[in-house]
């Protein structure tokens, strides 16, 4: 039986910058029937409120297709080539090859180094890492592009501990490199990229929580802090880890989130989906005809708020998986916040966390 594969998964992303904010999508490549890039990039700019899209490549025809539409664009190098960017020249040719010629007619906001590769790299891997980014920027620069930043996107397994989120450490064994990373970060403004997903976290008891439902929340004890959704949470825990290794300046982006509306498991569903508005299966929002599979909130001209779409037949892996693209940087020392049905306008920013407080 042919399955359906879905085109784009939603990166639930914002801005805060003044009241702007930056809806963005991943635009996964593994579906079939999948239409042209052109296609896709029109169908984005003249039917939808997206204005950032994250590719997991450097697809020329897909940077292609962007150009003078004025949608921002990430662009992501593979693990596997991250060692051999540390040297200059390599580094100078890449971009050369993957950048000069499309840019800026292709706005190309941000450089993803790699994906999650302090969780799914080798020892030899992860300390290419940051020598690679350093190495890339320095290149862009002698290329004469000085505002495409080079970040790379982490999975939240980088955290010892996130509750409360005053609390939130990193673990001990990444800090060295983080800390060489966020140091990057702050020299060359660039944001520091996490994946938040309450999916992974979810629990019967916390699901409302988790799905920025009505709940009771949870309170911070240490700053009097009360959240009301658990994104809110994990990303003041990323911040508080990053401050308490003194980066608390540096900026924070949600590079890839969401919820899967199907599974084997009754907590993945279009109405959960719908409620989060964004397993790695089964995040995407349109199929390849371009109907959309759920009211994601992100059509133009479109009346209410997000519901589910027609009934359909469920893909096994409609695209590539990782994240949102991510959006403009936001005010310093502020944290990206989901889009669409987000109930906060922004999330808590937690104080100093006391000292002697007991970690979870």
């Amino acid at each position: 039986m042919a399955t359906t594969k879905f085109l784009l998964s939603l990166l639930l992303l914002v801005q805060l910058a003044a009241t702007a904010y930056s809806i963005g999508v991943n635009y996964g490549t593994l579906g079939d029937n999948l239409p042209p890039p052109a296609k896709v990039a029109d169908f984005i700019k003249t039917q939808t409120n997206i204005d950032a899209v994250k590719i997991f490549d450097t697809n020329p025809d897909i940077i292609k297709a962007f150009a003078n539409t004025n949608i921002s664009l990430t662009i992501t190098i593979p693990n596997g080539d991250i060692p051999k960017l540390i040297k200059l020249r390599t580094a100078r040719r890449w971009v050369v090859d993957h950048v000069k010629p499309f840019y800026p007619a292709s706005k190309i906001k941000y450089i993803a180094m790699g994906n999650e590769v302090l969780h799914w790299g080798d020892d030899a891997l992860k300390s290419n890492l940051v020598p690679a980014m350093k190495t890339l920027h320095n290149a862009l620069v002698r290329e004469g592009i000085k505002d495409v930043k080079v970040s790379t996107p982490h999975s939240l397994g980088i955290m010892l501990s996130s509750d409360p989120p005053s609390m939130g450490r990193f673990r001990s064994e990444v800090i060295p490199i983080l800390t060489q990373m966020l140091r990057f970060c702050r020299q060359t403004k660039s944001p520091f990229m996490v994946n938040p997903y309450p999916y992974f976290g979810w629990s019967p008891e916390k699901e409302s929580y988790a799905l920025f439902r009505p709940n009771n929340g949870a309170h911070d004890k240490f700053t009097g802090k009360f959240y009301t959704n658990m994104f809110d949470g994990l990303m003041d825990a990323v911040y508080s880890a990053a401050k308490a290794i003194g980066f608390g300046d540096v900026n924070l982006i949600a590079a890839e989130t969401g919820w899967p509306s199907a599974c084997e498991f009754p907590v993945c569903s279009v109405q959960n989906a719908v409620d989060y508005n964004a397993a790695e299966k089964n995040f995407g929002l349109f199929k390849p005809d371009m109907t959309p599979v759920y009211n994601a909130g992100v059509m133009r001209n479109q009346q209410g708020g997000a519901t589910p779409g027609p009934t359909m037949q469920i893909p096994t892996r409609p695209s590539t998986p990782a994240g949102p693209t991510t959006p403009a940087a936001p005010k310093r020392g502020k944290k990206g916040k989901p889009a669409g049905p987000a109930k906060s306008t922004t999330p808590a920013t937690p104080a100093t966390p006391a000292s002697g407080g007991k970690k979870p």
